[in-house]
């Protein structure tokens, strides 16, 4: 029995420490000069990519080229959809090895386009994926700028999908990173 109350007291005792040693390492930190509470600052990538000069140019750059490589495939389809109404005329009077020379044609022609569409799509991905990646940077050069002067230790993304599940407004610095952005980048 004096075991067990031994045991038990061993136990609390291994708690009491361990709970002292936290207690002490946060109170540490928090003398040392890290600041605790209000220093959180939460912003909406997608508005700053949206609200922004530079971010309405990058999604009208990325608009202008998505149209272009679709008015790309456009022309082709027409091309196979010609092709294919030049062959349904003509297939009544065409010889066999004729017919199958068409079919064959139409055929290569057919893989093509659908290579082609592939690749235009990867080009599409390829610099939808550039001009993301270059305005993430800038993004992050000006809301470390707007942090600093807030005085703010993290910011965290608050967008839908991104990792905050709750925030007060007050903590959202999107305008004060937004009017920064466009000043750096007009």
């Amino acid at each position: 029995m004096t075991s067990m109350v031994a045991t038990r007291n061993r136990r609390r005792n291994t708690c009491a420490a361990f709970l002292a040693v936290i207690v002490l390492t946060v109170s540490g930190c928090a003398g040392a000069g890290a600041k605790v509470g209000g220093t959180i600052g939460v912003l909406d990538p997608a508005r700053i990519l949206s609200d922004t000069n530079a971010g309405k140019k990058a999604k009208d750059n990325l608009a202008a080229f998505s149209k272009n490589r679709q008015t790309l495939i456009e022309l082709d389809e027409k091309e196979l959809r010609r092709m294919e109404e030049d062959f349904v005329k003509q297939a009544s009077v065409l010889s066999p090895t004729a017919k199958r020379e068409r079919e064959e044609a139409f055929r290569r022609r057919m893989q093509e386009y659908q290579q082609k569409v592939t690749e235009l799509n990867r080009e599409v991905q390829e610099k939808q994926k550039d001009v993301m990646d270059g305005f993430r940077d800038k993004i992050e050069a000006v809301v470390g700028k707007v942090a600093k002067r807030l005085a703010l230790q993290i910011v965290v993304d608050s967008s839908k999908g991104g990792v905050t599940l709750y925030r007060e407004d007050a903590l959202d610095i999107s305008n004060q990173v937004i009017e920064e952005f466009n000043r750096d980048y007009p």
